[in-house]
């Protein structure tokens, strides 16, 4: 296997999975008041209050993804996170058709996600990061 300590490849990774995670918050606030509707239609309590804080979560811990800061902690949050919104918005056994296929296409994106943050939180972000920076000085 490779040594990777100076390779761009985590960099890359890490600018991917952020990606995800910067989009969907921007998108929560850009749209609030249909995310709120939306959230509300799926049965979340306290949905305004709830997308307000999954934006906050999604672009606090993506932006600290992205610039390797802090990660084992922003990878363990946006991986705890994604287990109810997981379970909420994406519970294909409860669809049909069409619907159903979508839906669990989404719940197994979101596992592969999962697996992925538990990876960048076992093994950090590699070697172009605050982090790493940090851990030079």
């Amino acid at each position: 296997m490779a040594n990777s300590s100076n390779s761009a490849v985590p960099l890359v990774g890490r600018i991917l999975m952020a990606a995800i995670f910067l989009i969907s918050g921007f998108f929560k606030i850009m749209g609030y008041s249909q995310m709120v509707g939306y959230a509300t239609a799926m049965g979340l309590p306290l949905a305004s209050v709830a997308i307000a804080c999954a934006a906050a979560v999604e672009l606090l811990a993506g932006v600290a993804i992205l610039i390797g800061f802090k990660t084992p902690i922003a990878a363990w949050v946006l991986f705890v996170y994604l287990i109810p919104a997981t379970l909420v918005f994406h519970s294909f056994w409860k669809l049909q058709g069409m619907e159903q296929q979508d839906s669990m296409i989404h719940f197994l994106k979101n596992l592969a996600i999962m697996g992925g943050l538990l990876i960048l939180a076992a093994n950090g972000p590699g070697a172009y990061s605050v982090d790493a920076r940090s851990a030079k000085a």
